[in-house]
């Protein structure tokens, strides 16, 4: 029972627990340099100018688009 609860989303997503766990981090990680991105745009607007666009563009195409498609460096440019 308590295995299934580990593994029964991931194999909805033809994904292992821990291919799983790995994009999953990786969109969090992503999610939270983007977000501290966007707020430093805030204080600071000439800094990353189109950075937070771009982070859910390429979380979008990632999740919905192409699912199994491992992410690139992330891509902080200013």
């Amino acid at each position: 029972m308590l295995r299934k609860a580990f593994t029964e989303h991931p194999a909805s997503v033809d994904e292992t627990y821990l291919q799983h766990l790995t994009h999953a981090s990786s969109f969090g990680i992503r999610m939270m340099l983007g977000g501290l991105a966007c707020i430093l745009h805030g204080i600071l607007p000439f800094l990353f100018v189109k950075t937070g666009s771009r982070q859910i563009e390429t979380l979008h195409d990632r999740m919905v688009l192409n699912r199994r498609k491992m992410p690139d460096i992330l891509d902080f440019v200013i």
